[in-house]
């Protein structure tokens, strides 16, 4: 169970490693490298969707990924159209920074019928968009304003209701192509204020991001555009999380 292995890596403090995958910028050879790249240095779980998908890759995307390694794949999806049944698990994302109700409950509801009738382990996801310095797809699509990144008690207090609604976990985003991934601080602010596992993303392009995110309370790094033509990396991020939880373990 995915969600049971997210919240067994809390409570021991170690780290993972999740690389986003846009299907609109993968094709079969240059997924088969990456995967490569993946298993070379360990990494826990691939992220696959968008808030745009224009092509209809998913489906490719799993085949090959499944055929090539038992790295799980957890839908990471824009819109109700992405689910699909051959992923092992999906973040059922609510936009609790936001005030648009289709994101926050409407395609939720929309989506439970199929998703209760699939095989996908549902993972209850608050999602939350912190200003990464530039207007992002996910900004663009979800017509909702980003947290701004000198206000960590905003999201902290959000993360805190999010998890009181049931919410499982914490999802903290500057979105694709960000400026700016999210500030160790807020992350910090954060973990102090609730015990679920926190995922943090956008904007990541190093190893030494990652470290510090890590030491502020992140527990999954998750790294998408930073890869694209380089995944040098993969190797590079997958490195100093490995290093932080070597560190850890005789702590």
């Amino acid at each position: 169970m995915i969600l049971e292995k997210l919240i067994k890596s809390r409570q021991s403090q170690k780290k993972s490693f999740a690389i986003l995958l846009d299907p609109d910028k993968l094709n079969p050879k240059s997924l088969e490298l990456l995967v490569s790249k993946a298993k070379d240095y360990p990494v826990d779980f691939f992220f696959l969707g968008g808030s745009l998908v224009m092509k209809n890759n998913i489906e490719l995307c799993l085949k090959i990924i499944k055929a090539t390694t038992d790295i799980p794949v957890i839908l990471f999806p824009g819109d109700t159209y992405q689910a699909h049944p051959d992923a092992d698990g999906i973040l059922f994302l609510s936009l609790i920074s936001g005030r648009n109700p289709d994101l926050l409950i409407g395609k939720q509801v929309i989506a439970a019928p199929y998703l209760k009738k699939s095989k996908l382990e549902v993972l209850p996801t608050g999602y939350i968009l912190v200003d990464g310095g530039k207007t992002t797809t996910v900004h663009y699509i979800s017509q909702t304003l980003p947290i701004p990144r000198d206000k960590p008690e905003i999201a902290a207090c959000t993360a805190l209701a999010g998890t009181y609604l049931g919410l499982k976990l914490i999802y903290l985003d500057a979105g694709s192509g960000a400026k700016n991934s999210i500030p160790p601080g807020m992350v910090r602010k954060v973990r102090e204020e609730i015990d679920a596992p926190i995922i943090v993303g956008g904007g990541i392009r190093s190893g030494d991001e990652a470290f510090k995110l890590c030491e502020a309370g992140a527990d999954t790094i998750v790294v998408g555009n930073a890869i694209e033509g380089d995944y040098d990396v993969i190797e590079d991020i997958s490195l100093k999380i490995q290093s932080y939880n070597k560190i850890n373990t005789y702590l």
